[in-house]
């Protein structure tokens, strides 16, 4: 937490951090930390031991929930591996957090000891302002029936780069209206498993949407329900040949300005 804290950004540019799943945190060069999906702990593993699969962590918890600070605390939707309430429970800076999120994360947030000032309901095509940071929900189709509220964001930092964020989303045509917001980078899930996009209709998103850069993710956290990345590679090869692939590792800052 404290490098993030300490690592400068130039104008024009935001500062990138992937602490696995969905889990980003976005830094501004005024300093304004947003995290969308922040997974810190192993509750999964925990909450589903008898369903016959893994879901024993594999990425290593980069920050403890008792050390996070950032700003704006935003979920796409109300699986635990994004709306956890374990990590939400032992958040230190609740008083001084805004939380985001669908009406479902909202009730999670507010059984966790959140105040109700600081809960900010989202949905597809809301839009909300934090300092220098504008929000933008977009949609995403639910996966299952455990919860119909999935969205997507696109995060518009003052005059630097659009970040489309699809969230857990299963694949539809409308994911490319996202476009409409004209995002500089897409941030999408690839595992395929349990409905979400494969790679193949990740890249076929990519190539509707026609960022400049485009980065995977959701493929990494849980050993049954993972694949390898180079596959969106490949597959963003055929279906976007024009933007750029870019892989991320875990807890290594990256810079995004175009």
């Amino acid at each position: 937490m404290q490098q993030i804290r300490s690592y400068p950004v130039p104008h024009g540019s935001v500062g990138l951090w992937w602490l696995g799943q969905n889990g980003f945190i976005f830094k501004t060069p005024e300093g304004t930390l947003v995290s969308t999906d922040l997974y810190l702990t192993n509750s999964c593993a925990e909450l589903y031991s008898g369903i016959g699969i893994s879901l024993d962590r594999q990425v290593p918890v980069l920050i403890p929930p008792e050390d996070l600070e950032v700003d704006v605390f935003c979920c796409t939707h109300n699986h635990v591996d994004h709306t956890d309430p374990v990590t939400i429970r032992h958040l230190r800076h609740k008083d001084t957090m805004q939380f985001v999120g669908p009406h479902p994360s909202c009730g999670v947030f507010a059984a966790e000891g959140v105040e109700s000032g600081r809960i900010i309901p989202a949905w597809p095509d809301c839009e909300h302002e934090f300092r220098e940071v504008r929000l933008h929900g977009t949609f995403a189709l639910p996966t299952d029936d455990t919860d119909l509220n999935h969205m997507g964001f696109v995060l518009a930092f003052h005059k630097g780069p659009r970040v489309y964020i699809t969230g857990d989303t299963d694949y539809s045509d409308l994911l490319a209206s996202a476009a409409k917001h004209k995002p500089d980078v897409v941030i999408t899930c690839i595992n395929g498993g349990f409905n979400n996009l494969s790679h193949w209709e990740a890249a076929q998103l990519v190539g509707k949407i026609q960022p400049k850069a485009a980065i995977p993710c959701h493929y990494d956290m849980f050993a049954d329900n993972g694949v390898d990345p180079a596959q969106f590679r490949a597959s963003l090869t055929l279906q976007a040949p024009d933007v750029r692939y870019t892989q991320m590792t875990h807890g290594e800052p990256l810079l995004l300005s175009f």
